[in-house]
């Protein structure tokens, strides 16, 4: 998209946050175009983008270590509104010369924020002194603040939660108000974009497809396409984008790993046949995967091998499709990726932190012979909802639980095994069986079982037992950036860890995560 053809441009300098792309597309939802560069780009890289305000984004860095990520001085003098958010704001603060220290008062997840000042930021929050509820992520606080600068915001444990110098219109945030657990965050952000930045929102998308379809055919001009497709929303949208650009150049493949949920093969296979036009390929390599997770705990080591082996089934999948036609080769390979599966594997353009390494993005072996097109990398679950409901995709298949490709190998913390397996499995579809039809419908994004590497004592028939514990983890989010536990009903629970204790052989006690996320991650691995 030619950033020139838009007057207003927000523009974000990525220190390394994990919300760095859902910040821009806070933007983009103000009806503001948005483009982000690392955070050491040139400012004639940034003047040249005639950008109406700089946000700086947060970052995994405390900044006043050694190495951390800097803010150029220049960025103060270029005479355009600026906004910090948590790092970001500490980079404000370390460059114009007060102070950042470490405290043992972190903050992770929900906290109250109390207003200081209801001007510029805050502006239709609420009166003076009025409490909103914001998502903090830090470890550091604000000792001192540069000349010029009044404290606007605090929370308990930060006495310094937002600052602004209105004569320079330099803003900062300590929480981070473009994740849906800041209530009040797209009005704060809209309130920079417009009272301060002063920009006109004439910036609207008036359809995805055509220009994905259009990216995609330039990607992939020639040459036979295959498409990892499991089901689930995000590679079923991407195998309908493609095949919308190049038509029978694709071939889609199912791949059966060993580590899919109860019955999931059958499942996927009759609802991709039911609803899709597409040829698809299905793929038994259970064995394979198998055995090459035996004796495996690492979490990472699990996700690169899974990913080696992906990419291992869809090269000879490639070799029997060439071998079974005289058109051009199999060059391409299509992925369902997703943003928050490239930020949590530390592929972004600032410096963040790897999270952990989704098999997708980190665990691609350096030596594959396919060219990789991911048309949905930028996107998060929920316009990826909106993208599938646009091209048409029923709502069974647009609505289904997300599903990690590595399927229950990181449900199981330790070495895969087929008992394992066969435990978790049997949980998990109690788990399932127990949720759909407790009628909370869109309210739970994910639900599911773990296997934890714990056995507990317990009794059985007045004998003593000692067995397996059993976690049950069930969260709400809209993109997967954040999320919040789900508040099942206490006798929706009793009947799950009844029914789990009592059908699966092995199992004797049943908890429940009560994580955010952060500083928990959806997924236990």
């Amino acid at each position: 998209m030619d950033l020139a053809s838009h007057q207003d441009n927000i523009l974000i300098l990525d220190f390394g946050s994990q919300y760095t792309q859902l910040l821009a597309r806070r933007v983009r939802e103000a009806n503001v175009y948005s483009s982000i560069l690392p955070f050491n780009a040139s400012i004639t890289q940034i003047k040249r983008l005639r950008p109406k305000g700089l946000i700086l984004s947060g970052g995994p860095s405390s900044s006043y270590h050694l190495g951390a990520p800097k803010a150029s001085p220049k960025l103060f003098s270029l005479g355009i509104p600026i906004l910090g958010i948590c790092y970001g704001m500490q980079v404000i603060v370390q460059t114009k010369g007060g102070k950042v220290s470490g405290t043992t008062e972190r903050e992770y997840g929900p906290a109250t924020l109390k207003l200081d000042d209801t001007t510029d930021l805050f502006d239709q929050i609420g009166g003076k002194h009025t409490r909103t509820a914001v998502w903090m992520s830090h470890g550091d606080r604000i000792d001192r603040l540069p000349s010029g600068f009044t404290s606007i915001a605090h929370t308990a444990n930060a006495p310094i939660a937002a600052m602004c110098d209105r004569t320079r219109r330099i803003f900062g945030l300590q929480f981070h108000p473009e994740v849906i657990h800041t209530p009040k965050g797209a009005q704060i952000l809209r309130n920079f974009i417009y009272r301060v930045c002063g920009c006109s929102g004439t910036w609207n998308t008036t359809s995805w497809i055509d220009p994905m379809v259009a990216t995609v055919r330039k990607q992939a001009r020639s040459g036979r396409i295959i498409c990892a497709l499991s089901g689930g929303v995000d590679s079923t949208v991407a195998a309908a984008l493609t095949h919308r650009a190049v038509g029978d150049r694709l071939t889609c493949v199912f791949v059966n790993n060993g580590l899919l949920r109860a019955n999931e093969a059958q499942f996927v296979l009759h609802s991709l046949r039911t609803h899709l036009d597409l040829n698809l390929r299905y793929v038994d390599a259970s064995q394979q995967f198998l055995r090459a997770l035996k004796g495996v705990e690492d979490p990472e080591r699990k996700r690169k091998i899974i990913g080696r082996e992906f990419i291992r089934v869809f090269e000879t999948e490639a070799k029997n499709i060439n071998a079974l036609s005289n058109e051009s080769p199999v060059s391409y390979l299509v992925q369902g990726t997703l943003y928050p599966d490239v930020v949590e594997s530390g592929a972004t353009l600032g410096p963040s932190a790897v999270i952990k390494t989704h098999h997708n993005v980190g665990g691609l072996p350096a030596r594959m012979k396919l060219k990789v097109i991911e048309p949905l990398r930028n996107l998060f679950k929920d316009e990826v909802r909106r993208l599938g409901t646009e091209l048409g995709l029923p709502d069974a298949m647009i609505w289904r639980q997300p599903f990690p490709g590595p399927g229950l190998a990181i449900r199981i913390i330790g070495p895969v095994t087929r008992p394992s397996l066969k435990i978790l499995r049997e949980a998990d579809t109690i788990v399932q069986e127990e949720v759909k039809p407790a009628g909370l419908g869109r309210k739970v994004w994910q639900a599911f079982a773990v296997l934890i590497p714990v056995r507990t004592v317990g009794i059985r028939g007045d004998k003593r037992s000692y067995e397996h514990v059993v976690a049950v983890r069930a969260v709400q989010s809209d993109d997967g950036m954040t999320a919040d536990w789900v508040r099942l009903p206490h006798d929706l629970l009793g009947r799950i860890a009844h029914r789990i204790t009592n059908e699966v052989k092995g199992v004797n006690r049943v908890v429940y995560d009560l994580s955010t996320k952060p500083p928990g991650t959806i997924e236990w691995e």
